[in-house]
């Protein structure tokens, strides 16, 4: 479980793929991270198989490479981090199980604070609504007005903009996006 609040933006150091997925290494500044530990890269929930000084590395398995973004990293791609919530830790964002439902494009930046709008597929954004929540790239944010068919739009205060891989980012880019799981799971009460 996560929140949203991205710790630590890394690099790749490399990807090795196979045929059972990848192993990703990062380096981070993140300190103590433990073998087994969860982390969300990009929003994308996985566990830490080694580490090594200021680098950590990931399993990442074919499903996760074909629905994230992960599997279009490559060595310098900067990536969002965050460590699993702890019990006592406070909350701010929203409740992000690190469960990716797809990729959208960010179709357009405008703006200071920027305006972000991303092109997604109609199952995703079946489940957002205005002022809810969704996670870009694991990133918490506040869905904007009038969500339309094909796209959606989050506004991004300077903080998060120079905290997160958005600082680089730019039209054409590819983004996570997990949807608000009290959404899936209304969804899923309403059709039984």
């Amino acid at each position: 479980m996560f929140t949203g609040l991205i710790e630590e933006t890394g690099k790749v150091v490399k990807i090795v793929r196979s045929s059972g997925g990848a192993r990703l290494t990062v380096r981070s500044a993140l300190e103590e991270l433990r073998i087994g530990e969860s982390i969300a890269v990009n929003g994308a929930c996985q566990t830490v198989s080694s580490t090594t000084g200021d680098r950590f590395s990931c399993d990442v398995l074919p499903e996760t490479l074909r629905v994230t973004n992960l599997g279009l990293l490559t060595p310098g791609s900067t990536v969002n981090l965050e460590r699993a919530l702890r019990s006592g830790d406070r909350w701010g964002g929203h409740m992000v199980n690190g469960h990716v439902d797809g990729i959208g494009t960010i179709k357009s930046i405008t703006g200071n604070p920027r305006r972000l709008e991303i092109r997604s597929a109609p199952e995703i954004l079946a489940y957002l609504v205005p002022k809810g929540s969704v996670a870009v790239d694991g990133i918490s944010l506040t869905v904007g007005p009038d969500p339309g068919k094909d796209r959606f739009e989050v506004f991004i205060i300077p903080h998060t903009w120079e905290k997160t891989n958005l600082r680089s980012a730019a039209p054409g880019r590819k983004v996570n996006i997990e949807v608000d799981i009290v959404a899936k799971y209304v969804n899923k009460f309403i059709q039984r």
